[in-house]
């Protein structure tokens, strides 16, 4: 089985790592840093570490007078809280000035779990989107977590690095190369595409062997550059396969879906089917039991395939 670790560990760790070798790196939280594990940069540079205080618009803005200073500035709280409360400051201090800000949000979807809707981000990567100058990244493991990081360091501008809170296994190997703005095609597959993001790449991955039992052959693609997206891997989705299925822990509305389908519809119209969060509060629960309650799973992503293959067949 493979090895399993949440992406917000993993940040913290790539944290620790470029912080060592790239003195104009400092980390910003928002009193939550055991969660976020921004912890384990305060305790390695701490002169370099400032904790906020439940204070996110406070935060947002010391943070841009670090970037205008010279710094690479990384902010971090919870993702309801990062896009909530401080959407105005993002969008007027940090995107209009186009300064060197990275937003790290953890605990971002419905995985966070026994919190509830308060603390449940389903809207978060919309919000971002959305702003001119913000660039959109949702890894898949742990591995693409500390690649995304090294890439935002040596990346000017803003960026919302989306991460979670639960475990996720291992999709790739220290070998990976990430590249914003570049998917990823994980299976191959001439039938129908998958496009996942986030915690919904390794559920895509496990879809699609169920599919290929049932002899359809699904292309499998982690879409982890939410903005800029790769127009070009989707199109050829759509060009090849005829049929695409998005798959995301966030609202149906305004996120990877809405942006696959927004590209489709531009450049190569196929049936779009998509698998999320319909448009709806989250609840309290267990990570496992609200993916399933939300229909973030395998049989779903299977259902999803076979309704979008059928609508395929009408359009011929």
């Amino acid at each position: 089985m493979a090895r399993k670790i949440a992406t917000r560990d993993a940040y913290g760790d790539a944290l620790v790592r470029l912080g060592e070798r790239n003195a104009d790196i400092v980390v910003l939280d928002a009193d939550l840093a055991k969660s976020t594990k921004t912890i384990k940069f305060k305790e390695r540079f701490p002169e370099r570490f400032f904790d906020m205080g439940i204070a996110e618009a406070d935060m947002m803005g010391t943070a841009v007078g670090l970037a205008a200073s010279g710094k690479i500035a990384f902010a971090s709280t919870f993702a309801i809280f990062a896009t909530g409360r401080a959407w105005e400051q993002i969008r007027n201090s940090i995107c209009y000035t186009n300064l060197n800000v990275k937003i790290a949000a953890s605990h971002a979807g419905i995985a966070v779990g026994p919190d509830g809707s308060s603390h449940q981000s389903i809207e978060d990567i919309a919000l971002m989107r959305v702003i001119p100058n913000m660039k959109v990244i949702v890894p898949a493991d742990g591995v693409e977590t500390a690649k995304a990081v090294t890439a935002l360091v040596e990346t000017s501008g803003p960026a919302y690095l989306r991460l979670g809170r639960s475990a996720v296994p291992a999709i790739y190997d220290e070998g990976f190369e990430f590249r914003i703005g570049r998917a990823s095609v994980l299976r191959e597959g001439s039938d129908v595409s998958i496009i996942a993001t986030g915690t919904m790449v390794h559920v895509a991955l496990s879809a699609a062997e169920a599919l290929a039992g049932d002899g359809i052959n699904a292309r499998v693609l982690n879409m982890s550059t939410i903005k800029p997206i790769d127009a070009g891997a989707i199109t050829a989705a759509a060009v090849e396969t005829g049929a695409i299925v998005t798959a995301e822990e966030h609202n149906v509305i305004g996120g990877l879906g809405s942006a696959v389908a927004e590209i489709v519809c531009e450049t190569s119209p196929a049936p779009v089917v998509r698998v999320g969060i319909r448009d709806c509060f989250g609840r309290s629960g267990e990570a496992d039991e609200l993916m399933a309650v939300y229909g973030l799973t395998r049989e779903s992503i299977v259902d999803a395939a076979r309704e979008v293959l059928s609508r395929k067949a009408v359009t011929k």
